[in-house]
């Protein structure tokens, strides 16, 4: 899944790409289906703490004629259109423009609206586990049972049983869920190696199991006071280490910044653990 922001803010590429200039945009767009990505990410608000909420207004001028435009360029009718939005009428409006995914990164908790919409829409979500709004998740990281190992899987996989059970009786039809563990949302410093170590455990979770998973890992902070590498741009290589820890754990889809990069990591460790 390759991450296209059209934000001004986001953490990593905010401002790279806007509405305003399509020429680059496509190319951008080119460059993603060329390096092996199968599925684009459409996000039109940052969720990175600290940034403003903008409109719904705002956010749909950036996210909709992105999506237009990936349908229009060669090979773009083929590839996957997720939107990253918690807002049910961003969504909405984002799957009649074309998009086959929604990737909200509250599971349907920050829209009352947004699961019964997916459902009435029939199409895929993806659930992401947080705690909180992005303003406030970092200060809600303290988990039942200790911050690592047992305490933070389990409460986890409790919470997103939940969201699942909410999803389910809102209409939303269990083959059309996947799930996101969340890494850098509510998780700071080692928790997000916590869960990359025991996604297997995760995904086998009763009541979890046989569900997709996605995991984004990509250019995130931790990878960043691990590696001792300021600008989240230069992560590549941090961020190739968890691409293939999500792999081995037996990630559906990964997100990330640095397309061609990643599939090529992603094509070796399917090689080495999955095939």
């Amino acid at each position: 899944m390759a991450i296209l922001n059209m934000t001004p803010d986001s953490f990593s590429d905010g401002g790279l790409h806007t509405p305003s200039d399509p020429t680059s945009l496509a190319e951008t767009v080119r460059s993603f289906l060329a390096a092996g990505a199968t599925m684009i990410d459409v996000g039109g608000q940052s969720s990175a703490p600290g940034t403003p909420e903008v409109s719904a207004e705002e956010e749909l001028s950036r996210v909709l004629p992105a999506i237009e435009l990936i349908r229009g360029v060669p090979g773009g009718e083929q590839v996957l259109v997720s939107v990253d939005t918690y807002r049910a009428s961003v969504a909405e409006a984002a799957v009649l423009a074309g998009a086959d995914m929604v990737n909200d990164v509250s599971a349907g908790a920050m829209d009352a609206d947004m699961l019964r919409t997916v459902a009435r829409l029939g199409t895929t979500v993806c659930l992401m586990h947080m705690r909180g709004t992005p303003a406030t998740m970092n200060r809600l990281a303290d988990y039942p049972g200790g911050n690592g190992g047992d305490g933070l899987l389990s409460a986890i996989a409790e919470e997103l049983l939940g969201r699942v059970a909410a999803a389910e009786a809102a209409g939303i039809r269990r083959w059309r869920i996947v799930l996101d563990p969340g890494l850098g949302f509510a998780k700071v410093g080692p928790q997000n190696i916590d869960v990359l170590r025991h996604l297997g455990e995760l995904r086998a979770w009763p009541g979890l199991r046989g569900l997709p998973w996605l995991v984004g890992s990509s250019r995130k902070s931790f990878i960043g006071h691990i590696t001792g590498v300021r600008t989240p741009a230069e992560r590549i290589w941090g961020t190739a280490a968890t691409v293939t820890a999500a792999v081995q754990g037996g990630a559906d889809i990964v997100r990330v910044h640095d397309v061609r990069e990643m599939a090529q990591v992603v094509t070796m460790a399917d090689a080495i653990w999955r095939y």
